[in-house]
């Protein structure tokens, strides 16, 4: 830390600073909590940020803070203000740091404001602002504030009143002895492991540790998020393993039940693989509602309002929020029905308990899409088109034709190729060449329904459509085909086409767009492998081909999807994803 006798001075020193170092400005004046501090100049993911009183810039902000500086020191010399006095911080911010904020802002710097609430943060003028001040600092407890700021806003109730109570002190036992988030993080993915392998013993000791060291990886599953906040160490890597890891513990959790099953004599893949295929729907119904709103103009929701006026009546707000069960309901309830029932009794409740949550979810999308009158923006359509996974297939066939016109033809065309598509693998007798003219059908009305921005109200039920056809075809063709294994080798490879979703969505929260073209074309699009699995199951009827087939088809796109997952994650132009994801 050194000081700088002026703006002119604080220029001079920072070229002396390495480039790709942070670097903050702090008033010499400042009084306030060190957790505001934190806050306004710690915090990785903003490019800058300030509080009163005090800025700081990460490198790639640094050039346009040292013009900053030198206009301030050239104004001052010449005797005009600073800043604009239309356009320039309120009075109470009138500091150097203050200044230089709205200098950076004009440059196009987007500067992030933390919110501090009861945090102090001030710049006193005189004796009686410095004396309310430390009036503030000793009335207030940073570090409740910080433990209480350490749990997410919005949560679920389980997760609210059954584990942020304890956690969150948790997380600070972890700060305090140096561990990562991504350290707890790795260690709740290990933990869920075990647990899947205790249940897939198939003995009632082995059920039960599985379900008491379910609860244990969901408690450091909200920790390694709490410890996040706690001491601000937000990464791009934990970004994507808490996105990643929570869906990997699930699924492998769902193999544990059902490998523990087969060792009883009782098959439950196709439920586990059910359960998988819904809750993985349920997401991209969310994912691509809220990529088609993210930034729509003019919105007018009747049914919005009345939800935000539920929201004033604390007991719906828990009620809606048990009822779309989230990860915390889920695990709970997963945790308890493992140690005291069986699987199959497992997978029924989970089944029966996410298809109520879906219909919820659903029909309140719906209600707000019908009624409210926005125009979505050219990055909702694009957001959408990635979502929907086109490949080459469906691209050539939109090339082809003009696309739809009225509202409801995208998702109507959608729609009608997902029934037929389902249908066909469902009621065609297995093995007929028919399911796979009906794949062709699907390919046509994929491309079709693409063919146009999807800009319409209801075009979010696009993507939703399209993952519903591709897990489902899986599900029923290998279920019905009565080879060994080929459930479990279809549960692999819905579960690595379900990462590639996954991962294309938090690419786009992150700002920088679905995965590579060549990387969809490569795997397929999902009517590529729908169709592909078509013809599998029409070539290799009732033979042991068919599972090798399903299996190397599920290797060849986890290998493609992780590496070029892993590869940008941990690149240098992998965005920090500030979102709190699903309810924790």
């Amino acid at each position: 830390m050194v000081s700088a006798a002026d703006a002119g001075d604080a220029a001079a020193l920072l070229t002396d600073v390495p480039a790709e170092h942070r670097v903050a400005l702090v008033d010499p004046r400042f009084v306030g909590h060190l957790h505001a501090l934190r806050l306004g100049l710690t915090d990785p993911r903003f490019p800058a940020a300030t509080v009163p009183g005090a800025l700081t810039a990460q490198p790639q902000a640094r050039p346009a803070l040292v013009r900053a500086l030198e206009r301030t020191t050239a104004a001052v010399g010449a005797g005009a203000p600073a800043v604009d006095p239309g356009t320039g911080p309120a009075p109470g911010d009138r500091t150097v740091p203050g200044r230089i904020a709205v200098e950076l802002e004009a440059e196009g710097v987007a500067v992030q404001r933390p919110a501090l609430g009861s945090l102090v943060a001030a710049v006193p003028t005189d004796r009686d602002q410095e004396a309310a001040a430390v009036a503030g600092l000793v009335a207030v407890d940073d570090e409740e504030v910080r433990l209480r700021n350490a749990v997410k806003s919005r949560d679920g109730f389980f997760t609210t009143f059954c584990i942020s109570p304890y956690s969150r002190y948790i997380a600070r036992w972890c700060a305090r002895r140096g561990l990562t988030p991504n350290q707890v993080t790795t260690a709740s993915l290990i933990t869920a492991l075990i647990a899947a392998g205790s249940a897939a013993t198939g003995t009632r000791g082995g059920y039960i540790a599985a379900g008491i060291l379910l609860l244990v990886s969901f408690v450091l599953d909200c920790t390694d998020g709490q410890l996040a906040r706690y001491s601000l160490q937000y990464s791009t890597m934990g970004a994507w393993l808490d996105a990643t890891f929570d869906r990997a513990k699930e699924y492998a959790y769902y193999a544990g039940l059902a490998i523990g099953a087969a060792r009883g004599g009782d098959d439950v893949w196709v439920l586990a693989l059910g359960a998988m295929v819904l809750q993985a729907c349920r997401h991209i119904v969310d994912f691509s509602f809220n990529e088609a709103n993210h930034d729509s103009v003019a919105n007018t929701s009747p049914t919005a309002a009345l939800s935000d006026a539920l929201d004033n009546v604390g007991w719906t707000v828990w009620v809606r929020r048990i009822i779309v069960l989230p990860i915390g309901e889920r695990w709970a309830m997963i945790a308890v029905l493992t140690a005291l029932t069986t699987p199959r009794t497992v997978f029924y409740a989970l089944l029966i308990g996410c298809a109520l949550a879906a219909t919820y979810t659903l029909v309140g999308r719906l209600l707000r899409s019908v009624t409210r009158k926005a125009r979505r923006t050219e990055r909702a359509a694009r957001a959408l088109a990635d979502l929907a996974d086109s490949g080459p297939l469906a691209q050539a066939v939109a090339s082809l034709v003009h696309g739809p016109k009225r509202a409801l033809t995208a998702p109507a065309a959608a729609l009608i190729g997902t029934l037929v598509m389902v249908g066909a693998a469902l009621f065609l007798p297995y093995g007929s060449w028919l399911t796979v003219v009906a794949a062709a059908v699907y390919v046509v009305l994929s491309g079709f329904a693409v063919a146009r921005p999807l800009r319409r109200a209801l075009d979010w039920l696009v993507p939703p459509f399209f993952r519903a056809a591709e897990y489902v075809t899986i599900l029923v063709l290998a279920a019905r085909s009565d080879v060994p294994h080929a459930v479990p080798a279809a549960f692999g490879l819905v579960s690595a086409v379900a990462y590639h979703h996954y991962d294309t969505v938090y690419r786009i929260r992150g700002g920088t767009g679905a995965p590579p073209r060549w990387l969809v074309r490569t795997i397929g699009g999902h009517e590529g492998r729908t169709a592909l699995v078509a013809v599998l199951a029409a070539s290799l009827t009732h033979t042991s081909g068919f599972t090798t087939a399903l299996t190397a088809l599920a290797v060849a796109v986890a290998l493609v999807v992780l590496v070029e997952s892993i590869r940008f994650w941990v690149s240098s132009s992998a965005p920090a994803v500030h979102d709190e994801g699903e309810l924790a």
